[in-house]
């Protein structure tokens, strides 16, 4: 067993109550399940924390959901070239985190592919059949972070004419922070936000140990188990070995043929975690791994080829190591 640990203990690890148990809330959001582990304090109600998670959940998706016909960003998709879309301060953060490492990525993650995603069937129409050239090129010529204006002190976003946004890289990473920053509003500092697959830890557990998470090893991978502890930081995977080749490479406008089945990363924030697990996707090991270095990122990737997995680690998540656990 693995075992990967921060640099540092706040000091909410001793502000604990060894007496204290946890409490499990859970829902649905996003197409997929929203789960927190928490201590709660004194008085603290779990229907009124619940009721506060599922209102703060369905403000994000009335914001950036590809999926509703009334979010913001379809509104935004939706509107007459040259025209400014206001944006809340939730979406504008999303877009400003967004195209900063989209820039840096050189547009491995790109927020602004909406029309291409639609195109393959992965938004909310499916499809009966991969797109021709033509579309795919027509949809790229409309594509793309760099057509976009975005002003960020006044949280506007400029349409240049047919460019529809899909967030699903960043939107569930977000969300995920939000969730925990509400938490800690509400006087809880000990917790395990998780939507999806990634997860923030905040705190300790009542018996001092960390919130501890283990990354999935995709299927036919025979890796050495690989165990977080999450304690003021988060972990987000992207792959396709669970829903089948959905991710695309926005230079492109193509499935990524990277090799890559698994990409985790582990962040202060599950936003960056989430951005940066899609980037190293679709970057793959040695564009993907220069990348996390420049931006010390802790992440890992994971290939299979003819069979055969490999695994590589930043120089960041093998300092977080346990060395007699290894």
């Amino acid at each position: 067993m693995r075992i990967a640990l921060p640099a540092v203990l706040s000091a909410t690890a001793a502000a604990r109550d060894p007496t204290a148990f946890v409490t499990d809330l859970g829902g649905e959001t996003m197409g997929t399940r929203w789960t927190v582990r928490c201590v709660l304090p004194t008085g603290c109600r779990a229907a009124a924390v619940e009721r506060a998670i599922v209102d703060r959940l369905a403000g994000l998706v009335a914001e950036m959901s590809h999926w509703s016909d009334t979010s913001v960003l379809t509104r935004f998709n939706r509107s007459a070239s040259g025209s400014w879309t206001s944006l809340p301060p939730d979406f504008a953060r999303v877009m400003a985190e967004g195209l900063a490492i989209a820039a840096r990525t050189d547009g491995a993650f790109d927020p602004a592919i909406g029309r291409v995603v639609d195109l393959w069937g992965f938004g909310p129409v499916p499809v009966s059949a991969p797109p021709t050239e033509d579309a795919l090129a027509a949809a790229r010529a409309m594509s793309g972070w760099c057509r976009l204006a975005f002003d960020a002190e006044a949280r506007r976003l400029r349409q240049p004419g047919g460019l529809a946004l899909d967030l699903s890289g960043i939107a569930k990473g977000h969300a995920v922070d939000a969730v925990a920053d509400l938490l800690h509003r509400l006087g809880v500092v000990h917790a395990l936000v998780e939507i999806g697959g990634e997860f923030v830890g905040r705190g300790v557990r009542p018996d001092g140990d960390p919130w501890w998470v283990d990354l999935e090893t995709p299927p036919g991978a025979n890796l050495a188990p690989f165990r977080i502890a999450l304690h003021g930081l988060a972990v987000a995977t992207s792959g396709d070995y669970r829903r089948g080749a959905h991710t695309l490479d926005p230079r492109t406008g193509r499935p990524i043929d990277t090799f890559v089945v698994s990409a985790s990363v582990i962040a202060a924030t599950a936003l960056a975690a989430d951005v940066w697990a899609t980037a190293l996707t679709v970057l793959g090991p040695a564009a993907g791994i220069a990348a996390a270095i420049d931006a010390r990122i802790a992440g890992r990737i994971v290939t299979m080829i003819d069979g055969t997995a490999r695994e590589y680690l930043t120089p960041a998540l093998t300092a977080m190591l346990a060395d007699d656990l290894i």
